[in-house]
């Protein structure tokens, strides 16, 4: 990764850093997702899945839907998503099928992570779509949030 497209990355793992801490606050699993299509933000999200008793409302799937909708179809070709925690196997199924280009993450889920982790979904050879991943921007913040909750949940 060039020196400019780091800085581009960390710009927009920021945005989906402060809707980690925005979910934090509301007592959900702190993780934060943005969208970007052509340098602009079209879809953005944050983890409901308490709020919304939903096991689907992760930050992943909101921000693709809110980006689906800026587009007007199903496909997010050409698009990117920064997400601070690596998807799960649904998230990272619904990335393939929307045809995300490249999926930024913060911090490596040594417990469910479907881009290499536990599963990888993105470079599964028998999927038509195959994004390209990049792991670790603002890596330390983004897993920082993670512990700073986990630990707070503990605590309580």
């Amino acid at each position: 990764m060039t020196e400019a497209e780091r800085t581009a990355a960390e710009k927009y793992m920021e945005k989906a850093l402060a809707l980690a801490e925005s979910a934090a606050k509301s007592g959900e699993v702190p993780v934060g997702a943005v969208v970007v299509r052509e340098g602009e933000i079209i879809g953005c999200g944050s983890n409901h899945t308490v709020s919304e008793k939903d096991p689907t409302a992760h930050a992943e799937m909101e921000a693709v839907h809110e980006a689906l909708k800026a587009v007007g179809g199903w496909r997010l070709t050409g698009c990117d998503i920064y997400v601070t925690l690596e998807p799960c196997a649904m998230c990272a199924g619904a990335l393939v099928n929307a045809r995300i280009k490249n999926i930024y993450i913060g911090t490596p889920d040594p417990k469910s992570g479907a881009c290499g982790s536990v599963l990888d979904v993105t470079g599964e050879k028998m999927l038509n779509h195959h994004p390209a991943v990049h792991i670790g921007i603002l890596q330390e913040r983004c897993a920082q949030i993670l512990r700073d909750f986990f630990r707070e949940l503990r605590r309580k």
